[in-house]
């Protein structure tokens, strides 16, 4: 059956405007395209008009003019179909069933356009009944501001910035950093004032321009010290244990240097070292992290090879690797990247709970993995972390102002593929799994960390578009690009009204978070804390047996078998008999949790998953109707919503006042239509499965078994990854 046939909606008669934020211009624009809908691997769809302007490129169609069903979860920034610039992985063009890798100058134009985006979404648009000059103008225009090396300047976060009103929420109580009092706070929140200073040294960028303009350092640390090697070979700051060891990162001098050079800064080290090293600083433990974890280029390598896994744009190939799931998903390496990152978070733990030793990690630049490892560690040690303020405060000092390069890595500017790693991306993940192994130690959910990871590439927020703050204060002052002259006034990724409304924002709230009881009321707060813990039990797993840890050698046989030799690499991959560590890791998971105190990951290999609710998001056949944790929390909040009456009811009838945040979790209502991956898969979003997808469905006899089959494989898409 030809294309005319099977559509759903014909052409849009009525005009379709673009909704445009301030500072969006419309580049260009093709009428009578169809897009298809990827579902059930048939090329039903929808026709309307596909435009590009100077932030996303964006499909509309009737619906687009209409309210009527909204999702529950709605983005007010990024439409269902919208891409913007920024979110567009590669593009590809269909010539005679032919895909084809679309960059720069194109001498023909496809019939089909295919966007891949970093979100993992996919888009095909046939250009087949599209006017020729709507072609090329359209495709040259989505290739170009999409694909092409870009000044800084270009980016729309300074459209956008010159051209907004600056409304925006007053109430955030993320701590910036970008004064020496959030420092010297810091300090003092977590009792490192004593032996360490908050410095304004590199006022005027006069040390640095990769440093901040205010940071951490030892107390017996000098100016001349700082200055000598602009920063470099001086332990900075990250955060003080409890017990007054501190972390510590220090950006590396670099290894191919002339003889005399490397004596003076050998020299200079020791030195540093051995200042730090006595009284009343702890022993000095270093880590050089660009030994010890994957190099970026692995990280990278890895990141590509497992979104391939991701980007699937019809049921038939799905089905056609589900057969060679777990093999593929081995191979990509990024599970084992994770594993490993989460285990030298555990080792920096153990040094600093039960060594009381100090710990200074050393990278190049100290921007990357110190970033990832420093707020990893933070994470599972420091409860204030686990809450939504004090995460994003900790990516704040950590990433933003600790100078991450995120224009780099995320290759915003597609200057250089060299510099693109996922570094933000594996902290996110690494994250992630700490949250699905205690959900209620954490005041955020997994919603929150997946559109935390889809902000990376909304450009009108300056979080995540910088590679240093001296490079945002540079660019922030100057010229906007209307002719008043003055700074520009960034928003904050911080500021969730500016993408989602209340009801929204509830979902990135964690209602089960088992809060930090008060000490005058220790006794009902035990009892009710207990209570959040049997709540969350369908929701974690049982502890492994001490007997079969990860770091015991007779680790379980069945996991020997699947597992091979992963684990004897990854069990070997220290330098230093991790007998300590075994016994840390052994002794914490033998105990009941205290979701206030330490957490320690759990990585034996079935441990470490993939994130099903950003990878899987906009794949309905690994979908779970009604079922999956949304099914289990819905059950859980329609109670927690029938307590809350009735507790209002007793207020009333003793005229106390009512809680203002008795209406504040969204009530999620016949979770039986709702999709495991909710909010992001819609409602009822059906998926019709071919007949007979791959060889091995070939062999089953009748129509139960493969219902059967199917039941199998949603249960390992929800619970085994």
């Amino acid at each position: 059956f030809s294309l005319k046939e099977i559509h759903i909606k014909e052409p849009i008669e009525k005009e379709v405007n673009p909704r445009l934020l301030p500072g969006e211009l419309l580049l260009c624009e093709a009428s009578t395209v169809y897009k298809y809908i990827q579902e059930d691997g048939s090329n039903r769809g929808t026709y309307g008009k596909l435009v590009c302007t100077n932030f996303k490129i964006s499909f509309l169609d009737d619906d687009s003019a209409s309210d009527d069903n909204e999702p529950q979860f709605k983005n007010k920034i990024v439409g269902e179909n919208d891409i913007t610039l920024q979110c567009v992985d590669q593009i590809y063009g269909v010539y005679d069933e032919k895909k084809k890798l679309l960059t720069g100058q194109l001498r023909k134009y496809p019939e089909k356009l295919i966007i891949y985006c970093k979100d993992l979404r996919v888009f095909n648009f046939c250009l087949r009944y599209t006017k020729e000059e709507e072609v090329k103008r359209i495709v040259s225009g989505i290739v170009h501001h999409s694909q092409t090396p870009k000044l800084l300047k270009r980016l729309f976060l300074f459209s956008y910035a010159s051209a907004a009103p600056n409304n925006t929420d007053g109430r955030n109580q993320t701590v910036m950093f970008e004064t020496l009092e959030d420092w010297r706070d810091e300090l003092e929140r977590t009792k490192g004032n004593v032996k360490y200073k908050a410095v304004t040294t590199n006022e005027g960028y006069r040390v640095s321009e990769k440093l901040p303009l205010y940071f951490v350092v030892p107390i017996c640390i000098s100016e001349e010290s700082i200055l000598k090697y602009e920063g470099r070979g001086i332990p900075i700051w990250c955060w003080s244990c409890h017990n007054g060891a501190a972390l510590l990162k220090m950006s590396a001098f670099p290894k191919e240097q002339d003889d005399s050079t490397s004596q003076m800064q050998k020299a200079f080290l020791d030195g540093i070292y051995k200042t730090i090293s006595k009284p009343p600083y702890e022993l000095l433990k270093m880590d050089d992290l660009s030994s010890s974890l994957p190099s970026l280029q692995d990280i990278q390598t890895a990141y590509t090879r497992f979104k391939q896994l991701f980007l699937i744009d019809n049921s038939t190939d799905f089905w056609a690797t589900d057969v060679k799931w777990f093999s593929l998903l081995e191979s990509t390496n990024w599970l084992e990247i994770i594993r490993r990152v989460l285990k030298k978070a555990i080792e920096v733990a153990e040094c600093l709970e039960i060594q009381h030793t100090n710990v200074l990690l050393i990278e190049e630049s100290a921007t990357d993995l110190c970033c990832v490892i420093s707020s990893l560690v933070q994470v599972m040690m420091d409860s204030y972390s686990r809450t939504k303020s004090g995460f994003q405060s900790l990516i704040q000092k950590e990433w933003v102002i600790g100078g991450h390069g995120f224009l780099d890595r995320c290759n915003h500017l597609h200057k250089s593929e060299k510099e693109e790693a996922p570094v933000f991306l594996l902290l996110l993940n690494c994250v992630w799994q700490l949250v699905q192994q205690y959900p209620p130690a954490f005041e955020f959910t997994e919603t929150y960390l997946t559109v935390l990871s889809d902000s990376l590439y909304v450009p009108i927020f300056s979080t995540f578009f910088f590679n240093s703050q001296h490079q945002r204060d540079t660019n922030k002052s100057g010229e906007s690009l209307k002719t008043q002259g003055g700074p520009f006034r960034f928003l904050t990724v911080w500021d969730w009204s500016v993408q989602f409304d209340l009801k929204a924002q509830a979902f990135l709230n964690n209602p089960l978070y088992a809060e930090k009881p008060k000490p005058d009321k220790s006794q009902r707060k035990t009892a009710r804390f207990k209570h959040q813990r049997q709540l969350s039990l369908p929701l974690t797993q049982a502890k492994p047996s001490t007997k079969r840890g990860f770091f015991r050698e007779e680790t379980d046989h069945l996991i020997k078998n699947i597992l091979g030799k992963r684990i004897g690499k990854f069990i070997n991959s220290s330098d230093e008999p991790p007998n300590n560590l075994r016994e840390f890791y052994d002794s914490w998971h033998s105990k009941p949790v205290d979701y206030h105190g330490l957490l320690l990951p759990r990585i034996d290999g079935p441990e470490i998953k993939v994130w099903a609710q950003r990878y899987l998001r906009w794949i309905p056949e690994a979908q779970l109707h009604g079922g999956g944790t949304i099914a289990t929390a819905a059950k859980i909040l329609d109670l927690m919503e029938e307590v809350q009456t009735l507790q209002v009811k007793m207020d009333e009838e003793h005229s106390q006042a009512v809680s203002g945040d008795v209406h504040s979790v969204p009530m999620l209502r016949n979770s039986a239509r709702l999709s495991s991956l909710f909010p992001f898969a819609l409602l009822q979003r059906q998926s019709v499965k071919p007949a007979l997808p791959t060889s091995t469905w070939k062999d089953l006899e009748d129509e139960d078994d493969l219902v059967k089959r199917d039941d199998e494989f949603v249960d390992l898409s929800g619970d085994m990854l």
